[in-house]
């Protein structure tokens, strides 16, 4: 009985870690090019920080190698926005919260197919208290965007073969 229970949970642990990736085999490399950060006011190294991040999750969660010569599937693109907007209006014309977004233009190139070719552009945010200083929370609220867009890239690349 003990055994079927471990099974079990190694079952359900199994397949909740594959995500429902699937990527064919003749797909075996990737290559992420370098980003640009294309906004005046982002921090300067926005844009390697989406380039390692997207680097990162392809190669703990898929079985591809990164290579820069002759990959089956590239990634390219830009920061393409950058801003701290108000939200959460509160009485006496301010506001509660602050919203950092922050946009990423992806540019995807299949090799083999090139009918899987695509471009998107992804934002995403976090908000944080209007009493807090943007440059104290800045390079943390910048990560978990950066890491929530790259899951995002990974998910749209890998789950729709």
């Amino acid at each position: 009985m003990r055994c079927l229970l471990y099974i079990s949970c190694f079952l359900q642990v199994s397949c909740y870690s594959f995500k429902g990736i699937t990527i064919p085999p003749e797909i075996k490399s990737y290559y992420v090019e370098d980003f640009t950060n294309n906004t005046l006011n982002a921090p300067p190294e926005i844009d390697q920080l989406f380039s390692e991040a997207l680097r990162k999750i392809i190669r703990e969660q898929s079985r591809l190698t990164y290579t820069e010569t002759d990959p089956d599937i590239t990634f390219s693109g830009s920061i393409v926005g950058f801003r701290v907007v108000a939200v959460a209006p509160v009485e006496g014309n301010t506001t509660a919260l602050n919203r950092l977004e922050v946009s990423v233009q992806i540019n995807y190139r299949n090799i083999r197919d090139s009918e899987e070719d695509w471009d998107k552009r992804y934002s995403d945010f976090e908000d944080f208290s209007t009493d807090v200083d943007l440059s104290s929370v800045q390079d943390e609220l910048v990560a978990d965007i950066v890491a929530d867009i790259a899951e995002r890239v990974f998910n749209d690349s890998f789950t729709n073969w």
